[in-house]
């Protein structure tokens, strides 16, 4: 029995791996999808030799913001798959859930309000 539940634990252990490198592949495309998007007006823009110094600071700024934001999510991702490892490294396990009642068992009522006077 141990060794299953050792067993169990590694393959969980490797599947929270798996999730953890699909999720930062993810971010690493839709990143990359949004900053392009993101630079095609300013390249527009750009164009415009009057607006190349404003553009050129908006593109850093645009770039630092939207990476700010997908390094945020790697690093929710990789929290999560710390605590999902340290969680079955210390043997807890996650709650059980509540039996599903019998067909044909009769829920208990509480008993009737009486009137007072």
């Amino acid at each position: 029995m141990d060794q299953r539940k050792r067993r169990a634990r590694v393959q969980v252990k490797e599947l929270a791996n798996r999730v953890q490198k699909a999720v930062d592949e993810g971010a690493d495309s839709a990143e990359s999808i949004h900053k392009k998007v993101a630079n095609l007006p300013l390249d527009v823009l750009e164009q415009m030799k009057i607006l190349e110094g404003a553009v050129k600071d908006l593109r850093t700024i645009q770039e630092r913001s939207i990476g700010a934001v997908y390094n945020l999510v790697r690093e929710i991702n990789h929290e999560v798959n710390r605590l999902a490892k340290e969680t079955l490294s210390e043997g807890r396990s996650a709650p059980r859930k509540t039996r599903p009642r019998k067909k044909g068992a009769a829920k208990r009522k509480a008993p009737p309000a009486q009137a007072t006077t």
